[in-house]
């Protein structure tokens, strides 16, 4: 590995504004709620879990993500998962995220809308003054479901809106294009929501393009395939329109066959505001660190490369002026 190390790579402080909460649960966990919620799970050990978790696309993850969910039950069980990744976000020197929550992945199943975001938001509330770990929350819909469906959740979201800041779009890419979802989210812009989607992971740049002009998003989560049009990367240079890039996940998902190959560096370089998350990390092989690591070795990132897609996290946070402030004072 190059100068860079873990070690300083570890002590850099860091935002991640592209984690799903659901894709944060570990085995252990995942078999302790199991054991709790008396819920039978298709794996006999924590060993077999982690050997599930080799994915040939986002469909074979998606599968099994959803599996996991469902040992989530409780407001409690959502505190404790949502504990977990702060706590792994306090020992990694992440001092601002922005989750995303599935909440049709556990309404579906009878969980009240409440449950999910009390106990999701009692964490985060937590961690800021316990970790000093600061945060806003993004629901996402999800886009193999209907649009009416998302309706639906965005109206049980109504008396919550106070502990959420935005919406997002999530789940299977290919043949959903984000136009399907125009309404929804011309109706959580109304409500005074900030806007988010996956675009250009395994779907098309043309995705990227309609997230942006059709959802009026604030940020396109992934966002890779905008190399494959140059009006696109004219266009994401010129507005500083942020890409949360999530390394690990593209190359265990096979979007990219080696990270080697990921052009993340290339995109930073040119100018884009490409940010680094981790995306699902208990399937995906690692955390915020991890992810920097991989760019490090594989991709040869420099301090200062690093530094930058910090300071582009920052710059395309949801925090406040004055926070982001005090986070850009942090590098």
């Amino acid at each position: 590995m190059n100068t860079v190390s873990r070690d300083w790579l570890n002590k850099l402080h860091k935002v991640e504004l592209h984690l799903h909460l659901e894709g944060s649960l570990e085995p252990e966990l995942m078999f302790k709620l199991a054991q709790k919620n008396q819920i039978t799970l298709p794996f006999e050990s924590v060993e077999q879990v982690r050997q599930a978790y080799q994915f040939s696309n986002l469909q074979d993850f998606l599968d099994i993500y959803y599996q996991g969910a469902n040992v989530l039950l409780e407001e409690d069980d959502f505190y404790d998962l949502t504990w977990a990744y702060l706590t792994k976000c306090h020992e990694q020197n992440v001092i601002h995220v922005e989750p995303f929550f599935d909440p049709q992945t556990h309404t579906d199943r009878g969980v009240p809308f409440g449950t999910v975001v009390k106990g999701i938001s009692r964490a985060l509330k937590d961690a800021e003054s316990q970790l000093g770990i600061s945060s806003k929350l993004i629901m996402c819909f999800l886009r193999h479901l209907s649009e009416d469906e998302a309706f639906k959740t965005l109206a049980q979201a109504e008396p919550f809106l106070d502990l959420i800041i935005g919406v997002g779009l999530d789940s299977s890419e290919l043949g959903q294009p984000p136009q399907k979802f125009s309404r929804v989210f011309a109706k959580a812009r109304e409500l005074g929501l900030l806007t988010v989607a996956h675009a250009g992971e395994e779907g098309p740049a043309e995705y990227v393009w309609t997230a942006i002009n059709d959802l009026k998003v604030s940020r396109v989560d992934h966002g890779v395939r905008s190399t494959d049009d140059p009006k696109l990367m004219k266009y994401l240079i010129e507005t500083r329109m942020p890409l949360t890039v999530c390394p690990l996940s593209n190359t265990k998902l096979c979007v990219f066959d080696d990270m080697s190959q990921h052009n993340i560096l290339a995109m930073l370089e040119q100018g884009v505001c490409v940010t680094v998350s981790s995306d699902d990390p208990a399937y995906f092989g690692g955390y915020m660190t991890e992810n920097f690591v991989a760019l490090a070795e594989s991709l040869d990132m420099s301090k200062d490369q690093a530094i930058s897609i910090v300071k582009n996290s920052i710059e395309a946070s949801f925090a406040s002026k004055e926070r982001k402030q005090q986070m850009m004072e942090l590098l």
